[in-house]
């Protein structure tokens, strides 16, 4: 039975060549990686304009009529900016995990990928190899020699499988807080810890970010997941984890040469002291209020 599931199965990686419209060309659904207008698009456009594309896309046959791109999409833009009509493509036969499998493989090779790009990147292709070992359980005759999902996913990329669940529990983030870690602001560790925590819990956070400017270390987003899981996080004690001093490399220091333009000449420096202490006092007490209307 297993050699005639892999002879039948030979039939899918048979390809052909072939010139087609750009306009029969469709994006990959829920394509996750982003095709920017960068310098290195520059200069794939500019190679297109003088010797065409050299490398074929990817693509498979459309129910709806054209081709889905499965590996390709910066070619197909790159000809829409260089004014080409057309574009070689190579034409396979694959069902949607396999498709899924070689657009994700196609584009992890590339630099700068988003983390948040690689994280989407990673769960389709980890859905993908998880339907195919359920749709294999059927006639497999080697049912239970297959690795783990996320190790086999990590054995096609530089990334332990450790780290490829953590770039998947990114998924998980509001948007926003995706944001963050795309903008190196938030580390890949800290954010695989917040993600646990509700969503309602994570725009707390955001808002608790923005109002303390302060960047949740590992350590806090461990204690936000636990108290996130007891049932027990609120407003008072994320506001406790999140305004936490850090030792040494946020301590604020101020000059007397500083502070001295602020006060009359005549001000010691006891003076000083008390005037700024009552001004940061109103704006605390202003700052509470405003945050509990």
């Amino acid at each position: 039975m297993c050699a005639a599931r892999n002879a039948d199965k030979s039939s899918v990686y048979e390809s052909t060549i072939l010139t087609v419209a750009i306009s029969d060309l469709h994006s990959f659904p829920e394509h996750p990686f982003k095709v920017i207008s960068d310098e290195s698009m520059q200069a794939t456009i500019e190679s297109i304009k003088s010797y065409g594309v050299l490398v074929p896309a990817i693509v498979r046959p459309r129910k709806k009529g054209g081709y889905e791109i499965i590996a390709g999409h910066r070619r197909k833009y790159a000809c829409e900016q260089a004014g080409t009509k057309t574009m070689p493509v190579i034409v396979r036969d694959l069902d949607d995990n396999e498709a899924t499998i070689i657009m994700v493989d196609s584009n992890l090779q590339r630099e700068n990928i988003l983390p948040s790009e690689r994280a989407q990147a990673y769960k389709m292709k980890m859905e993908a190899i998880k339907r195919q070992g359920e749709r294999n359980d059927l006639t497999s005759c080697q049912v239970g020699t297959r690795s783990r999902s996320d190790q086999q996913l990590a054995e096609n990329t530089s990334d332990s499988a450790r780290t490829v669940q953590r770039y998947i529990r990114l998924t998980q983030l509001i948007p926003p807080l995706q944001d963050l870690v795309d903008e190196k602001k938030i580390g890949l560790t800290p954010a695989s810890e917040i993600s646990f925590l509700k969503p309602k819990e994570q725009e707390l956070l955001l808002t608790t970010i923005d109002s303390e400017q302060a960047i949740p270390s590992l350590s806090q987003a461990q204690r936000l997941k636990r108290l996130s899981q007891e049932g027990s996080l609120n407003e008072d004690n994320m506001l406790g984890i999140m305004s936490e001093t850090k030792k040494d490399t946020e301590r604020i220091t101020l000059s007397g040469e500083v502070l001295r333009k602020y006060f009359p000449r005549s001000y010691s420096p006891k003076q000083i002291e008390n005037t700024i202490l009552k001004l940061i006092e109103s704006w605390y007490k202003k700052r509470q209020q405003d945050r509990s209307r």
